[in-house]
């Protein structure tokens, strides 16, 4: 199975990804659409003609993008909707709310490094938010994604997730000492696994998924982390001989998966760079890691997942 490669490099931008495809009378929904490379995706496959529901909590805010956005001359719509991925009766009601088919769910929210938090369920924020809140909203859109006749999710992942995997054993953390980044590590691997087997169980649906590592971008998403913390990113990225990316090229991957004809029908792949990566190797930066590609694993994470949305 040969390797996804494009023309386009980590300089590309999410308006360049898209130039000359036409989405008009596609639908679209990118959560966390109002701050950071949510609003750049949105921006995009607007552009190219879609209509862009953007799913934020903060409705005013997002309300205030998608005016600009609308008022920007874009041939599509950007619409807004209020969800919570954290709160299960909130997934629920966007869901319900939805009619009609859909073509693309962009999986795009999340939190980071963030201090210890529970929902109330008692479900570790990182992992309930970036991982629990999609799957059930995926779930809850499945037959919307299906409607459309070749349904796309693209889940936006991490190179974070290369520190480490699934602790079956202790998810929540109810037991280990709590780690802002392992978390937020196994969630980024968590997502990467969703859409292993999220194809895997629908692609007979015609729906597909795939996930992405947008690079190194300063957003909002950061808002955890110390200047300490910063630098010292800053200084591992130097010594990685990479740079940090725009929102509009850190979007640019998303936005690829979404349209891109290259992708048509292929799904349970890890991105970066609008390129598919290549399997990660100790000591070099990027790639892949086996465990977040394994079948298996993502099998049992899917099953338990369910079963906790379900409690």
């Amino acid at each position: 199975m040969s390797r996804i490669s494009s023309p386009f490099t980590s300089e590309s931008t999410a308006t360049e990804v898209v130039d000359g495809i036409d989405l008009s009378g596609k639908r679209v929904i990118v959560t966390g659409g109002a701050s950071g490379i949510g609003v750049e995706t949105a921006r995009a496959l607007a552009g190219a003609g879609a209509e862009v529901t953007i799913a934020v909590r903060d409705v005013a805010a997002g309300t205030r993008v998608a005016d600009e956005l609308n008022g920007s001359g874009l041939s599509g719509q950007v619409k807004v909707g209020r969800l919570d991925l954290a709160d299960r009766a909130s997934v629920a009601g966007f869901v319900a709310g939805w009619t009609g088919p859909l073509d693309v769910l962009v999986n795009n929210a999340g939190v980071m490094a963030n201090p210890l938090q529970r929902s109330p369920e008692g479900w570790e924020s990182q992992f309930a938010t970036n991982h629990l809140g999609h799957l059930g909203l995926a779930l809850g859109l499945h037959d919307a994604l299906a409607a459309s006749g070749a349904g796309r999710i693209v889940a936006v992942s991490s190179a974070a997730h290369l520190r480490g995997g699934i602790d079956f054993d202790d998810i929540n953390f109810d037991h280990r000492e709590y780690d802002p980044w392992v978390a937020y590590s196994q969630s980024k691997t968590a997502n990467v696994l969703f859409t292993v087997e999220a194809t895997r169980r629908w692609a007979d649906d015609g729906i597909t998924a795939n996930a992405l590592n947008p690079g190194g971008i300063r957003t909002a998403l950061q808002r955890y982390q110390s200047l300490e913390q910063m630098e010292s990113m800053e200084m591992r990225r130097i010594a990685a001989k990479t740079e940090w990316k725009t929102p509009e090229q850190g979007a640019a991957t998303s936005v690829f998966l979404a349209t891109s004809p290259l992708v048509e029908g292929i799904g349970g792949r890890y991105f970066d760079d609008s390129n598919e990566a290549a399997p990660a190797v100790e000591g070099t930066p990027g790639g892949v890691a086996a465990y977040a590609l394994d079948p298996v694993d993502a099998e049992r994470l899917w099953e338990l997942s369910v079963e906790l949305l379900a409690s």
